[in-house]
């Protein structure tokens, strides 16, 4: 199934999606020596999105947020792909400084999309490629 949506950061990253209907803050929320999610009572917590297409609202926090970003890129535990409802500064500034795919705005409500399906997002068109069943 092909969604659609708005190209932020191009390139192609494929993986296995993971997927939160809360906004999520990488500064403090986000472990950039492992990619884990460290921010409390956030419903990912504990789970790696290194490799992953994370899957989340929209950003929060601090403008530093980019920087961890960043810092997950040159760490080797950037997710492969961020497709957020909502785009913002924060988030697409990380993204493309660290040239991970981005998109936002997509055809399909994120709460339809399954943690565990694989997908390939194209930043420069906008699209992912949904390898699965909606929920």
């Amino acid at each position: 199934m092909l969604i659609r949506g708005r190209g932020i950061s191009g390139g192609l990253g494929t993986g296995l999606l993971l997927v939160s209907l809360q906004p999520l803050s990488f500064l403090s929320g986000v472990d950039p020596g492992s990619g884990i999610i460290v921010e409390k009572g956030h419903p990912l917590r504990g789970e790696s999105i290194t490799g992953k297409v994370l899957v989340f609202p929209f950003g929060k926090g601090s403008t530093v947020g980019s920087y961890v970003i960043y810092a997950l890129s040159r760490n080797g535990h950037a997710p492969a792909a961020i497709v957020n409802t909502e785009a913002e500064p924060i988030i697409a500034t990380g993204a493309i400084i660290s040239r991970i795919p981005m998109i936002d705005r997509i055809d399909v409500p994120i709460n339809r999309l399954r943690s565990g399906v694989k997908v390939t997002v194209n930043g420069d068109t906008g699209e992912m490629q949904y390898e699965g069943e909606l929920a």
